[in-house]
This record gives structure tokens, sequence and C-alpha cells, in this order.
């Protein structure tokens, strides 16, 4: 028999695949970068292991070409990575009981990881908690294989990986209109929807990501109420 480690295991393997192929991409455009750049093979690969946060990971590479600045370089991650402090809000109730695998959660909380977990539905027999620690370590070792492959990859070819960087626009709109075709309702992703291109126009495309995080909170917490009981209101 099966074991709910297994059995969660199994559950979450599918739900990562549309990952699969979007961090192998990524990944290995990002280890033929580093290795364009001059670095060593195991520098993409730990970076990888170790830091797990993309967009931060292309900007260190630049970081440690230029001079030593500590303090930039935190205030830069700060920056960048703003969003999960959203995210972990957002993820306070799902990761309250599920015990040591909370520390391995929190660390491995990437932007494909967190919108699975936070809208995945599983089998009431399997075990959320194991689930949502399997979804985040295969999208982890997902990231640290295409990695692997594009440093590898890299001291032997190059070419121009600018059109990869698209890979991971596609894979969002793919996770969205899952979302959406699950949903009864889309009155959430209508607030996401309208708030985001509001502070697209006000902020411009470089800036809006963090005050669209701010307005689609302030309103989902203002109307929370309201919209839980109409989700639960039957048809």
């Amino acid at each position: 028999m099966a074991t709910p480690v297994r059995l969660a295991a199994r559950a979450a393997f599918p739900a990562t695949i549309p990952i699969l192929a979007g961090f192998t991409f990524l990944g290995a455009a990002y280890g033929i970068y580093m290795t364009s750049l001059g670095f060593h093979p195991i520098f993409p690969i730990l970076m990888s292991f170790f830091i797990f946060a993309g967009s931060i990971e292309f900007i260190t590479a630049n970081l440690l070409l230029m001079a030593f600045a500590p303090f930039q370089a935190f205030l830069l991650a700060i920056m960048v990575n703003a969003r999960h402090l959203f995210y972990g809000l957002s993820m306070l109730d799902k990761y309250h009981s599920v015990g040591k695998k909370k520390f391995y959660l929190i660390f491995g909380m990437c932007d494909e990881s967190f919108s699975i977990n936070y809208t995945a539905k599983p089998d009431p027999s399997i075990d959320k908690g194991w689930f949502m620690f399997f979804v985040t370590l295969y999208n982890h070792m997902y990231w640290v294989g295409g990695s692997t492959l594009g440093a590898l990859l890299g001291q032997f070819i190059t070419f121009n990986t600018e059109g990869l960087l698209f890979v991971m626009t596609a894979l969002f709109v793919v996770i969205f209109l899952e979302n959406w075709l699950q949903e009864k309702r889309h009155t959430s992703a209508l607030i996401g929807l309208v708030v985001s291109v509001l502070s697209l126009m006000v902020f411009g495309a470089n800036q809006f990501v963090i005050p669209a995080m701010i307005g689609i909170l302030v309103i989902l917490i203002a109307f929370r109420k309201p919209l839980e009981r109409r989700e639960v209101k039957p048809l």
C-alpha cells in the first residue's frame, strides 16, 4: 500500500509538468548566460540550488562582475523579490499545520510553486502538506536541472537566448487560463486583471508589480467576506 508521502509525490508531479518545460528552457538559458560571462559551470549550478530565484540569479551574474557592494545587492534583491512578501501573507493559513516542511516550503516558494500550491485542490485523500512540499521540490529540481544542462552545454555552444525569456511569460498565461477554467466564478481573477492593468498604465512596465499587488491585497482584504459568501453560495 502506498504511503501518504508517495501518494502526495505522485499527485504533485502532473501539476508541475508545465513548470518542467518552462524551467528547463529558462534554466538552460541562465546556465548558458553564466558560462558566456566566463563563469565555471559550478557557479550557475550552486546558485540555482541555493538562491533559487530566477530573476535575481540573472542579476547576480552581473553583480559578480562589478565592484563589491553588498548593501546595494541586498536592496536590489529585496526590490526584485518584494512580491514574495505578498505570497507569504497569502500562504500563512496553508503553511500553518505542515510541520517542519514549512521551512523548505518558505525557502522554495517561487512564483510557479505559489501559483500551484495556492490554487491546487488535491484529492481529500492526499496530504496537502506533502503535496505542497513535492510541488516545491519538483520545481526546485527542474530549475537546478535546467541550469546544470545549460551550464554544461554553454561551454560548447553559443547562441542568442533572448527569445527564451518569453517562456516564463507564456507559462504564467497557461497557469492563469487553467485556474480560470477551474473556477466557477472569476471575481478574484478579474480584480487581479483590472488592478494590474491600471497599475501598468499609471506606473509603467518596470514598476507596476508591487503597486498592483498592494492594490489587489487591499481590495481582497476589504471585500473578503462578501467574496467568500459569493464563492460558497449554491448555484
